[in-house]
């Protein structure tokens, strides 16, 4: 009777672990055989005397053998080392001990602070939100920053984007937008920067501050992989907080760093190359991340910024012209007004918020109507006005504007420790308007 009960007891279960053998090893892949896994499994790559170990996912699978894409670096490996499947598979640890750390994308802590204590798992991938689950976006969502609240007002689960080329204050912007916002929980995901602005980004932009923060860093130095399941255990994290019905800031920085790490996966995997050397795969990818942000019913919500990062500020580039399609809005930033002094450079003729016309009153939303073309009418004459052509009087409308250029100008400026009220953005903008 023992013996039966040991039996129950142990049936379905594999007291031998089952292991493949590596065949063949490249720059980007190792080719191995033994083992049935299926695509998008996690594998533990173990060397044959035991001193080095890394985690790899299945990308290809053949007749009699299978392809690994390493997370990590894949120098010392041999032929003949063995490959396991990963119990944990693509789950990570979640929970409010997360909270003030920094951590890669596998939760592992990068701060130097000891093991994450989370308990609860969550999976990287999931599908994104069911459209008939999803919440009205009609609550506004305020960042602190004059020009966003006034003329580019966000709601509660909207997806904006921050396009611009390098060096124009994309940095500057998000930690503006992590310290002014009222969001209780707060997501930041670096995607493929450099190592340098992991910890500048901290403490300049966010003054060495990550209550209620949890930052996930790839940098650049970090594998494909590792930098796209970056982006996605950053959105799980956010997930996480908004099933506990909360609302969630989530900011990436940057989507263009994520879509090249496909990039390089779809080309190892012989991928066709399109537009600017982009597989097919990355144009289906990105929806897959952007759409899992929202509003859910009976739950919080997941208000998101991407930036994109324009080469040459050409916002035809394949990558930004994707992303605008998918997401509620996009905040252009100009180098031309950081020329003129402007900070944050916020192109708002070129900019729009999708949403704000839900979440605002209607006299906020007439106020910024008549401030856009009041700017606007500025742009259109200023060569006129510099050299001397216009005369007062000519045009009524023209005559009003450069009578409030100065305070116009002065409400697009703020400085990056500066954070403002809602209430109070709006009333200075009624203001310069009336």
């Amino acid at each position: 009777m023992p013996l039966t009960r040991l039996r129950e007891k142990l049936h379905g279960k594999s007291l031998s672990p089952m292991f493949g053998t590596i065949t063949k090893i490249s720059s980007t892949t190792i080719e191995a055989m033994g083992l049935r896994p299926s695509i998008g499994d996690i594998v533990k790559i173990v060397s044959l005397d035991g001193n080095k170990s890394e985690l790899g996912m299945i990308t290809e699978v053949d007749r009699n053998s299978f392809f690994i894409s390493p997370f990590g670096f894949i120098e010392g490996f041999k032929i003949g080392d063995k490959v396991f499947i990963s119990e944990q598979g693509m789950m990570i640890p979640v929970g409010e001990e997360l909270l003030g750390r920094v951590v890669d994308p596998f939760i592992r802590p990068k701060d130097g602070k000891g093991t994450v204590g989370a308990t609860s798992m969550a999976p990287i991938m999931k599908a994104p939100l069911d459209p008939m689950t999803r919440g009205l976006i009609n609550d506004p969502f305020r960042v602190g920053v004059k020009t966003i609240d006034g003329l580019l007002t966000c709601g509660k689960g909207q997806k904006m984007g921050i396009f611009a080329g390098s060096g124009v204050g994309k940095s500057t912007l998000m930690g503006m937008i992590v310290r002014g916002s009222e969001a209780p929980i707060k997501v930041v995901a670096l995607i493929g920067e450099r190592g340098r602005e992991v910890p500048e980004f901290i403490e300049k932009n966010l003054g060495g501050n990550l209550e209620n923060t949890v930052i996930i860093v790839a940098t650049s130095d970090d594998s494909p992989l590792m930098r796209k399941y970056g982006a996605f255990t950053a959105m799980s994290v956010a997930e996480y907080f908004k099933n506990q019905g909360k609302d969630v800031l989530f900011m990436m920085d940057s989507v263009t760093r994520f879509a090249m790490a496909q990039r390089e996966i779809g080309l190892a995997l012989g991928e066709p190359p399109t537009s600017k050397g982009y597989p097919p795969s990355v144009l289906a990818l990105l929806p897959q991340l952007m759409e899992r942000a929202g509003k859910e019913e009976g739950k919080g919500s997941i208000t998101a910024f991407f930036t994109v990062l324009v080469e040459g500020n050409d916002l035809s580039d394949p990558i930004a012209d994707q992303s605008r399609s998918i997401l509620d809005g996009h905040i252009v930033l100009s180098r031309e007004l950081t020329d003129y002094g402007i900070y944050p450079p916020i192109n708002i003729q070129n900019s729009a918020s999708r949403v704000m016309g839900d979440v605002i009153n209607t006299e906020h939303k007439k106020a910024a109507m008549r401030f856009k073309r009041l700017n606007s009418i500025l742009k259109e004459n200023e060569v006129l006005i510099r050299i001397g052509a216009y005369e007062k009087g000519n045009d009524k409308e023209l005559d009003i504007a450069i009578s409030k250029k100065e305070k116009m100008n002065g409400f697009l400026q703020q400085d990056p420790d500066e954070v403002f009220e809602f209430d109070t953005t709006v009333a200075e903008l009624k203001q310069i308007i009336a």
